[in-house]
């Protein structure tokens, strides 16, 4: 029996966590990693924040995972540009879709497209030196800034517009981001959230990453959202666990005399966007007040009060979560922001089955979880790919690897490979070490490819 040939597209922790797990399965097994990217590793390059290295630690994993014998490593060919669907699914038995959520979430609100209003997902790709968010206009002239969300990723942005950059400057963040944030003049970060503390997304290990900012007083407004009434975690919400560490430490918080320091953040609740206002940019913003009842599930909802305030910013940054994008010939739930499945197994609209198509990751169950969760995810569909082939339900490839390697060879200039990757990121970390940071990323396309070149 010939090998069993799977294309994983998507390099991020759920590509190499699916690649590990197929790897597991024995050596009668071809595993092609593609990435519209010259770089892997997805979020953990381009979404973890810079002065989380140990976060970024898991990549040596990852590392050795590629470096396998049976996988061949294919970055920077996209799929719907470069080679479709159609033809991927011609070349192996598989093809396990693991491309994430790249997109962010709108607010709907009037004026939300005015300069100087961004999703945190764009923000975060910016300071983090993804090759798309490059050309950002960001603006850091302005004194406030409004970061709509409390989840993981507002406080992240949160820190890092209030963090030193000499701090900032011992770290990966991009050159482009590290030159701005120099000359920043926010002073107050405001991040909104409509809800109320015990409902709040945040983690307490965020939370306390903010408490310990020098520099930074940290406040909660207002504070009544933490009388008792308003801080009963929603009935059969998972975020309730834990709630009751970082209520304690929000009304620490709350009790603290602010010391007077040079940046603050608020950490205001009850408050939703009503409308960006501006001419050329964004100049400010209004916040509706907001109250919790409880439904008649038992559940806490929220309820407009009518009452609205406006603040002067000149930034306003959407935290309010990642929404996944649709691949080309791949069936797509636009609503939830994934590619509908049946436990990892690629579903039509209605239920049906797609042969020989798999999915894992975010794009598989939404943005949800730790870097981790993808481990899981990754396993049981690689669980049903493997039990889908045993019992003959997957077509022989009409292609081997040598007709892939072909096909892109004729369409892809650059195709990166794992050397390619290794003398990319070798060049990244010397120059780091020039500078006593971790690495200094190479943030454009072409110059990424001229250094896998040997340019």
């Amino acid at each position: 029996m010939s090998a069993l040939r799977v294309a994983i597209v998507g390099a991020g922790p759920a590509g190499a966590y699916a690649a590990e797990h197929l790897l597991r399965a024995g050596n009668e097994i071809e595993i092609e990693l593609i990435d519209r990217l010259p770089t892997p590793w997805g979020l953990v390059r381009a979404g973890v924040s810079p002065d989380h290295q140990d976060t970024k630690a898991v990549t040596r994993n990852f590392e050795e995972i590629v470096a396998s014998p049976q996988i061949t490593l294919r970055l920077g060919v996209e799929v719907g540009r470069d080679v479709s669907h159609e033809e991927l699914l011609a070349h192996h038995h598989a093809v396990l879709y693991t491309v994430g959520a790249p997109g962010g979430r709108r607010l709907g609100v009037d004026g939300e497209d005015l300069p100087g209003s961004f999703t945190a997902t764009d923000f975060v790709g910016w300071y983090n030196g993804h090759p798309d968010h490059q050309d950002l206009p960001v603006d850091l002239g302005t004194e406030r800034a409004v970061i709509v969300g409390n989840g993981n990723v507002a406080f992240d942005v949160a820190r890092m517009l209030t963090l030193p950059a000499d701090v900032l400057a011992a770290t990966d963040i991009s050159d482009t981001a590290l030159a701005a944030l120099r000359e920043s003049r926010v002073r107050e970060v405001v991040v909104l959230a409509r809800r109320g503390p015990a409902q709040a997304a945040f983690t307490s290990p965020e939370l306390l990453a903010l408490m310990a900012l020098p520099g930074v007083d940290v406040t909660v407004e207002p504070a009544s959202a933490l009388d008792e009434e308003v801080a009963t975690p929603r009935a059969g919400d998972a975020r309730g666990y834990g709630r009751s560490v970082s209520l304690g430490l929000l009304r620490e918080l709350a009790a603290r005399e602010p010391s007077g320091a040079e940046r603050r953040i608020v950490l205001r609740f009850l408050g939703s966007p009503v409308a960006l206002h501006g001419e050329d940019r964004v100049t400010a913003i209004t916040i509706g007040r907001n109250e919790l009842e409880t439904g008649m599930d038992g559940r806490t909802v929220v309820r407009p009060t009518g009452d609205e305030e406006q603040l002067e910013t000149g930034l306003v940054l959407k935290a309010i979560g990642y929404h996944g994008r649709a691949v080309p010939g791949v069936p797509f739930d636009e609503a939830a922001g994934v590619i509908p499945n049946d436990g990892g197994r690629v579903t039509e609209t209605d239920g049906a089955q797609v042969p020989g198509v798999y999915v894992s990751g975010w794009i598989k169950r939404g943005p949800s979880g730790v870097i981790g969760t993808n481990k899981h995810c990754a396993g049981d569909t690689v669980e049903a790919l493997l039990a889908d082939h045993a019992a003959g339900h997957l077509a022989a490839p009409t292609g081997d690897g040598a007709a892939f390697a072909a096909l892109l060879g004729e369409r892809v200039a650059t195709v990166v490979d794992l050397d390619g990757w290794q003398a990319l990121d070798a060049h990244e970390r010397a120059g780091g070490a020039a500078q006593g940071r971790p690495r200094v990323k190479v943030t454009d396309v072409e110059q990424m490819l001229a250094v896998v070149s040997g340019g």
